[in-house]
């Protein structure tokens, strides 16, 4: 690659010496002297730097490959003689290959930021201690992101002086006093200043990080025991960013602590096993296993390395991971109030029945278990109180990944009361927005959000909803805007959103710790333009540390939809993509420009009539679109049963036509009427967008360190599961849409769903909900169940909206008698 970058410099810099001399005065033969030996200088720069490279190569390659090993009786003398010869090549040539470090470092200061801003005591010393860091390059490139001056001291720990010597230069070079070397062994380092200013070892460290070093320590057990130990227990923060491999996908607490996308295909597994296994760096589980066994887990993703080697091998496959997380002695009671008292959510939390809220940590580390049950007739230490089995030895050193040397197989069992951690949800470090979930079967249909908008009109919600702040809410989540609008507009005490759908949730996660975490500019260009150029610097610097693990990862994984038009993906983006390639097609685009910058609803009716209803309205299009279940699902969101109950009460033609041909004269697009602005545009306005997107509401939800949205929890479960967790009589407003068009006509399961809604809801609470059809069949469950019904508006033709939206044929309340 080299040489053919070098040869494209130089052409270029010689094309441009050319222009440049092309466009000297006739004159001025100096001028024309000066320019000529660029070409020259480049052509010499080129080749250095090519030379640099070729030497660094060579240098990787034979100590790596070519060298012979040697013996060596220990882990620092096999260190020092691996890396004495490559030492000041060593991060030119991993740069590739060791993926995700630049992104633990914005994780960790991120996270960094928002502990120390809400910790207890300011005036705590904060101290980084670096395992494994080698060269350096962690400290140095940490100080891209923030001022190095901030820690009280940095310590960098290594067993390698060859690596520990680079570090020392760079550093000097750099004129950090702050900063200090260590030749020690990481699994009983002993930081200088706990002699010298008489400090408690305990719990005085406020960040560890481990980059790429966790695989390389033998005795990891002993390491991250001590970790635990000296790691501040409130404010601590340890970050590790490693190769890993797995044969087996998790369960679903380990999915709820680490994550999913684990596991590694078979000759993956093999392969990256054997290449690492000459290098002494070990891919077994077990270190991941306990490290996420003793910490609670704050972020973890998975990802795969896209690094190429020429003419070797494609890296793809490469797995990676990135980890932060915090003691187990850390209080979370907060959350877990939040998750099991406020949102009747036990997901996740495997303590002992009668301790709901007591805080919960591990006692004994797993590598001081080994008695037998019976031997010398004592028990194994409890770790914990709760899961409860019997394991043999055998089953605990396949979970840890590995077997003593000589050990039989076969030994009796050892009863153990293992605890395991919490989910990742119950040590997230700042709001409990999101409530623990498992990942289920039905979770794997929805590969992203159906809608990144939400349709339905909250100004007419909010005519009938009478809200006040003694008002608890049950919504769907959908995109949330409208759960946004009513917490703006009327600040209630509780708002349930639940949506199957994890994505949604992740969305309106994102929407939340936005407005948390960003000025409004920054969060106008999300979602109001629907796209930032900056958006994955923003996710990992100041969004994260308000995400959960899930709704980060699939941020993490999803985060060239900002890249472009976000309004253009998810499920609901097809219909606008489809839309867009219409209206160019039939060459109508300028006219929808000039629809959204109408003024007055006559201009906009007589644009809609002239030029967009003849391209939109026609039988042949609308017949192709509706009656196609397939599009209708993905990229419109109706479902079978709701596309069957509109055709029960007449065409597909008939439902269209009745939905748009009022849009037009009921309200400005320019000034208001902002889902169908967004539809044509793919994006909002300033003047036209829903109430989150203005300076005002974006102000409102922000202030008092976000107050109002305190009142946000968003369930990843089904409606009837939800409003069962729920205390009877908690709920005074639901709104879930058009969900029961979901179900089939007289199913039992929306009985059951009518009938949980009454125990939720208190005397003279009220449901709302849209249908596609005039009279649901469902009202008359309403009824059976005690409800009293009114209908709020219902579609009688072409001539008149219900709402500035207009996409339902009724809308409904039902109060609870």
């Amino acid at each position: 690659m080299a040489p053919s970058t070098a040869t494209i410099a130089l052409a270029s810099t010689t094309a441009l010496a050319g222009v440049l001399y092309t466009y000297t005065p006739l004159g001025d033969h100096f001028e024309a002297r000066f320019l000529l030996p660029i070409p020259l200088i480049v052509l010499l720069l080129s080749f250095t730097r090519f030379k640099s490279t070729l030497k660094a190569a060579w240098l990787f390659c034979y100590n790596c490959f070519l060298r012979p090993l040697g013996l060596h009786s220990d882990q620092q003398s096999r260190l020092d003689s691996f890396y004495t010869g490559q030492a000041d090549v060593y991060d030119t040539t991993r740069n590739g290959l060791l993926r995700g470090r630049r992104t633990l470092l914005r994780l960790s200061v991120a996270h960094l930021k928002v502990l120390r801003a809400h910790a207890e005591n300011q005036n705590k010393r904060l101290v980084w201690v670096d395992i494994g860091g080698g060269t350096g390059w962690n400290i140095e490139h940490m100080a891209q992101y923030v001022d190095l001056s901030m820690f009280d001291a940095i310590y960098l720990i290594d067993l390698c002086e060859p690596l520990l010597n680079v570090a020392r230069k760079r550093f000097e070079k750099n004129g950090w006093t702050n900063v200090h070397c260590l030749l020690q062994d990481a699994s009983g380092f002993v930081l200088p200043e706990w002699k010298q200013l008489r400090i408690e070892p305990q719990g005085s460290v406020s960040f560890i990080t481990l980059s790429y070093s966790l695989s390389m320590i033998p005795s990891y057990f002993t390491l991250l025991d001590r970790i635990e130990h000296v790691l501040d227990p409130d404010d601590g923060l340890l970050g590790v960013v490693d190769f890993y491999t797995a044969a087996k996908e998790s369960s679903e607490h380990e999915k709820a602590i680490g994550g999913g996308g684990k596991k590694v295909g078979w000759f993956s597994r093999w392969f990256w096993q054997i290449w690492f296994d000459f290098d002494h760096v070990s891919l077994s589980p077990g270190r991941r296993d306990y490290l996420e066994y003793r910490f609670g887990t704050i972020k973890s993703y998975n990802g795969r390395n896209k690094f190429i080697v020429p003419f070797i091998v494609r890296m793809e496959n490469s797995p990676y991971y990135i980890w932060l997380g915090t003691p187990r002695t850390r209080s979370t009671e907060r959350n877990r109030h939040a998750f099991e008292v406020e949102g009747g959510n036990t997901v996740g939390n495997l303590s002992a029945p009668g301790t709901p809220l007591a805080p919960t940590r591990p006692t004994t580390p797993l590598s001081l278990i080994g008695k037998e049950a019976g031997e010398d007739e004592m028990e194994v230490e409890e770790l914990s109180l709760g899961l409860s089995r019997a394991v043999s030895v055998d089953e605990m050193h396949a979970v840890l990944g590995e077997r003593k040397e000589g050990e039989k197989e076969g030994r009796k069992n050892i009863v153990l009361d293992v605890m395991p951690p919490l989910s990742s949800f119950h040590y997230q470090i700042m709001h409990p927005w999101r409530l623990p979930y498992y990942e289920a079967k039905i979770h794997k249909a929805f590969r992203t959000f159906v809608y990144s908008f939400t349709w339905e009109d909250p100004d007419e919600d909010m005519r009938h909803l009478q809200l006040s702040k003694e008002d608890s809410m049950f919504v769907i989540t959908s995109a949330g805007d409208n759960a946004l609008h009513y917490a703006i507009a009327a600040g209630p005490k509780r708002i349930h959103c639940v949506d199957m759908n994890p994505c949604q949730g992740h969305l309106m996660e994102l929407k939340l710790a936005a407005i948390q975490s960003l000025e409004f500019g920054d969060f106008f260009k999300l979602f109001g333009d629907g796209k930032h150029p900056e958006f994955r610097q923003l996710l990992d610097c100041n969004i994260s540390p308000y995400l959960s693990s899930h709704a980060y990862t699939f941020w993490r994984i999803n985060s060239k939809a900002y890249h472009s038009s976000f309004y253009r993906r998810g499920y609901s983006g097809w219909a606008l993509r489809l839309a867009k390639w219409v209206f160019s097609f039939a060459g109508v685009s300028d006219f929808v420009d000039q629809m959204c910058e109408c003024e007055t609803v006559e201009e906009q009716d007589k644009i809609w009539r002239e030029q967009i209803r003849p391209v939109i309205l026609n039988k042949t299009f609308v017949d192709l679109v509706l009656s196609n279940p397939v599009f209708c699902w993905n990229a419109l969101g109706v479902p079978m049963n709701q596309r069957a109950m509109f055709l029960n009460e007449g065409t597909a033609f008939e439902f269209v036509r009745d939905t748009l041909d009022p849009i037009a004269k009921t309200a400005v697009l320019k000034h208001g009427a902002y889902h169908f602005l967004l539809c044509l545009l793919g994006h909002y306005t300033a003047d036209s967008c829903p109430n989150y997107l203005t300076r005002e509401g974006f102000s409102t939800l922000k202030a008092n360190d976000g107050a109002l949205m305190d009142a946000f929890r968003l369930h990843t479960d089904s409606i009837t599961n939800v409003l069962k967790g729920l205390v009877p009589g908690s709920i005074t407003r639901a709104v879930i849409m058009d969900h029961l068009d979901w179900f089939d006509p007289g199913s039992e399961d929306a009985r059951d769903e009518i009938l949980a809604m009454y125990r939720a809801l208190a005397p003279g609470g009220m449901v709302f909900w849209r249908s596609a059809a005039r009279l649901p069949w469902y009202c008359e469950m309403f009824k059976d169940q005690g409800f009293e019904l009114q209908p709020l508006g219902v579609r009688a033709g072409p001539e008149k909206a219900i709402d500035r939206v207009n996409m339902y044929a009724s809308f409904w309340r039902a109060v609870k008698v």
